[in-house]
């Protein structure tokens, strides 16, 4: 589990001036935001969405005075801050929750690997070290969870580096948190980016482990709650 500001202000959403800035109004008020997911959100972030800000909590240079942290569609909040499923898992596999990763601990974050850094390195008793690559995923329709929301030809470099560290004898998983309580199931976006799901289907022929989690989201914390069915 992990605990979201305690002082979020409901807003309702005016426009997306670039990727990582959000307007918001409340109370005659216009908010700039600073948003923490590069993702298109396009059946998210629509005209009067209701989202909830944190006050920075540091200034310095920034153009912006507020963070995005959740929205709320059809009475389900979603977290849009992509940053967060690594803490989750961090904190998942710290409580020995995640049952793939039982045994685990972790030995290195944002780790070297090719061209890429992976996001965690585990070792668990008797087991290769295992590199672990986590996604975001916000994006659903009917329970179907779909990953990504706009191609990412980052997304398909990691599997590639995943499937060759498999190749020389480490174990290597992706791991992908849906940051909302209503999919029962995962597939990646063929018509969004068709490069990606031939990439992680052939990442999972060759060994490549793939989970996926939903969570639970309230306006107090975000935590795991269950693993979803992946469908390649």
């Amino acid at each position: 589990m992990v605990e979201l500001p305690a002082n979020l202000i409901k807003a309702t959403f005016l426009s997306r001036p670039n990727r990582f800035t959000v307007v918001a109004a409340r109370g005659g008020e216009k908010l700039v935001a600073f948003l923490a997911d590069p993702g298109r959100l396009t059946e998210l972030l629509l005209p009067g969405a209701e989202v909830y800000l944190a006050p920075a909590s540091r200034q310095g240079d920034r153009k912006t005075a507020y963070d995005v942290v959740l929205l709320r569609q059809n009475g389900t909040f979603i977290s849009l801050d992509s940053r967060l499923p690594n803490r989750l898992f961090a904190a998942a596999l710290q409580a020995g929750s995640l049952e793939p990763f039982k045994g685990c601990r972790l030995l290195a974050t944002e780790v070297r690997a090719g061209s890429s850094r992976l996001d965690f390195l585990l070792q668990g008793d008797g087991q290769p070290p295992c590199y672990v690559e986590v996604k975001s995923v916000t994006l659903v329709r009917g329970g179907l969870a779909l990953f990504p929301d706009a191609p990412t030809a980052r997304g398909s470099r990691h599997l590639r580096e995943l499937m060759a560290l498999h190749s020389r004898g480490y174990r290597a998983a992706a791991v992908f948190i849906i940051q909302r309580e209503d999919a029962i199931s995962l597939a990646p976006n063929e018509v969004t980016d068709p490069c990606f799901a031939s990439t992680i289907r052939e990442a999972a022929a060759a060994g490549v482990e793939i989970y996926a989690y939903r969570c639970h989201i309230d306006p107090a914390t975000v935590s795991l709650i269950a693993p979803v069915m992946v469908k390649l």
